[in-house]
């Protein structure tokens, strides 16, 4: 009983500390003004003219619509989509044995034997074509499109095949049989309306939107920003009950077991 009680409380802190983040990036989503490009021009030139070129920062939110840089689009691995930005993994199903008490017996089991995040910068344009960059950093923007959604049941020889133009490794020898590969694949097309809360620096010389050096939020969505703080407001909530629920629970079961 004293062990479900550990395990409750937690699950009490780790929802706590879920809980102060999700209130942390709706405080700064409240408290941080989304400003246009040509604003954002200025407070750099107004930095470049104290002395301080290269060394603005100042934490944004940016709205427009996702756009190659200008090397071109990206080609998304699994589904060759034209886009500015995507991410795949690939997970092996599989089937060992293990004798337990002089029986046999068969589980399945999950092991993740691709994965990759396109890290290219690309720009937001606003409705005038004026750019800004951003720094993607290896972050998946919040409501990125699914284009594969695929398992692949195995076929032939184990291992060493090659399926939607990813060669996976050898897996002989290992005791186990592969039932098949589940294939995902996430892009931001050109075009697509983002709304970014990050800093905005002029580091490499053009102004850029990326992670903050120091503490704070980077977020990159395809949501509005009303829809985002929305869905903070409803995360915070049933978190908030999830803490009080987990932590009276584990106390509960803790004194509980202190009288059996």
């Amino acid at each position: 009983m004293w062990i479900a009680g550990v395990v409750l409380l937690v699950v009490a802190v780790a929802a706590f500390l879920s809980m102060k983040h999700t209130r942390d990036q709706l405080h700064t989503m409240i408290g941080t003004e989304t400003l246009s490009i040509p604003e954002l021009e200025q407070y750099r030139a107004a930095s470049d003219e104290v002395g301080a070129s290269g060394m603005f920062r100042k934490t944004s939110e940016v709205v427009g619509e996702a756009s190659p840089s200008p090397d071109g689009p990206l080609t998304a691995e699994l589904s060759k989509t034209e886009c500015v930005w995507y991410r795949y993994r690939i997970d092996r199903h599989y089937e060992v044995i293990e004798y337990r008490d002089g029986k046999r017996h068969r589980r399945k089991r999950t092991e993740r034997v691709a994965e990759h995040t396109s890290h290219k910068n690309y720009a937001i344009t606003d409705e005038q074509g004026r750019t800004i960059n951003v720094d993607p950093d290896g972050i998946t923007p919040d409501g990125a499109e699914q284009t594969v959604s695929r398992f692949e049941p195995r076929r032939g020889r184990q291992g060493g095949i090659d399926l939607f133009g990813i060669v996976l490794p050898a897996l002989s020898g290992r005791g186990d049989t592969t039932i098949g590969y589940d294939y995902k694949e996430w892009v931001v097309r050109p075009g697509r309306r983002l709304y970014v809360l990050g800093e905005v620096h002029d580091r490499t010389g053009a102004l850029t939107i990326g992670k903050p050096e120091g503490k704070g939020h980077f977020i990159i969505s395809t949501r509005t920003e009303q829809e985002l703080r929305d869905s903070r407001v409803r995360r915070h909530r049933l978190l908030a009950i999830g803490t009080v629920a987990s932590a009276l629970g584990g106390l509960g079961l803790l004194v509980a077991g202190l009288f059996t």
